[in-house]
């Protein structure tokens, strides 16, 4: 089943917020405005926009509404990929150069501050203010999210909690903050838009945890990127804390990291063999089950409609993503 499948008949709305993107990240430098572009072309799910378009189904549907919030809460996402890029080192974004790569760390930074602009200046024309006191705290919270993953590089003893809180801080906010944002602006009551937060939550949550397990297990061609990227710009992820606990990949990933010459691929596959080696990928299959099932029964509680058929899908989805 392909994603798209569970939300086919959002797909004119989906169009109209791909166009909007297009016209909010026009800037008049040449610079900005082709880094920008660069960045949108490489493509993506856009899931945001679409968990923004199912909360709003909830209430009072008005796509120019959705679409301001849509685009800002993308344009955040996209910002916050810009940065990590950074952080990371990264040279490759689905298979495309990134901007840093093509331009300079400075010019990515310029770009991502640009981006995180133009969401607040979008979601500024709504006359609503619950959803910019919503979209400011998200920022924020992403923001030390960034600052959390550039202090815990390398640090391979740390604790579940502490990859939790940043996971949560890096994915599962912004997607929770979709739902409910959406939700808002159709003027759905208090108590819905605060589940359809909770199930965007664990949704969030689980797709992080098995996005870090599909760095060991899919190809690089799969991925558009390296497999086991993520640890080798130092990312602590769940199948690392798991096979942390195993005495022969603990000594392994410490020797491997603890010389001043770079990893070499040949060091990095012998990691990631010896990580599959351990039960640390079905441990972590685990956890995102739970947090799926929270999902699940959270979305229980919700009101039947169509979009919560499609929030039931998408959740199903993720449960069985193996790529």
């Amino acid at each position: 089943m392909k994603l798209a499948k569970t939300y086919n008949y959002l797909k004119r709305d989906l169009d109209y917020i791909e166009s909007a993107l297009n016209e909010v990240i026009k800037a008049d430098h040449p610079v900005l405005r082709e880094a920008s572009s660069h960045l949108l072309k490489a493509g993506g799910k856009r899931i945001r926009p679409v968990f923004v378009l199912l909360g709003g189904q909830f209430g009072h549907y008005d796509i120019e509404r959705m679409n301001i919030v849509a685009t800002s809460l993308e344009l955040i996402h996209m910002a916050s990929l810009v940065h990590d890029d950074v952080i990371d080192d990264a040279e490759i974004r689905r298979g495309e150069m990134t901007i840093k790569e093509q331009y300079d760390n400075r010019v990515a930074m310029y770009t991502g501050d640009y981006l995180l602009a133009r969401s607040l200046e979008s979601i500024t024309t709504l006359n609503e203010k619950q959803a910019h006191q919503t979209l400011a705290k998200t920022i924020v919270e992403v923001c030390i999210g960034e600052i959390e993953q550039i202090k815990d590089k390398y640090v391979w003893d740390q604790s579940m909690r502490t990859y939790l809180r940043r996971i949560k801080r890096k994915t599962a906010l912004l997607i929770a903050t979709s739902c409910k944002l959406g939700a808002i602006v159709a003027g759905v009551n208090n108590t819905d838009a605060n589940r359809l937060f909770k199930y965007g939550y664990y949704i969030g949550m689980s797709y992080q945890i098995i996005d870090d397990i599909l760095d060991f297990t899919s190809s690089e061609k799969e991925l558009g990127k390296p497999a086991g990227n993520d640890l080798l710009q130092g990312n602590v992820t769940l199948p690392v804390l798991y096979a942390m606990k195993y005495p022969s990949f603990n000594s392994l990933i410490k020797s491997t990291f603890n010389k001043a010459e770079p990893v070499t691929k040949e060091q990095m596959n012998r990691l990631i063999m010896s990580l599959k080696q351990t039960d640390a990928i079905e441990r972590s299959y685990h956890v995102s089950n739970l947090y799926l099932t929270k999902a699940l029964r959270t979305l229980d509680k919700l009101p039947d409609n169509r979009a919560k058929q499609s929030l039931n899908g998408i959740a199903t989805y993720i449960g069985k993503r193996r790529s």
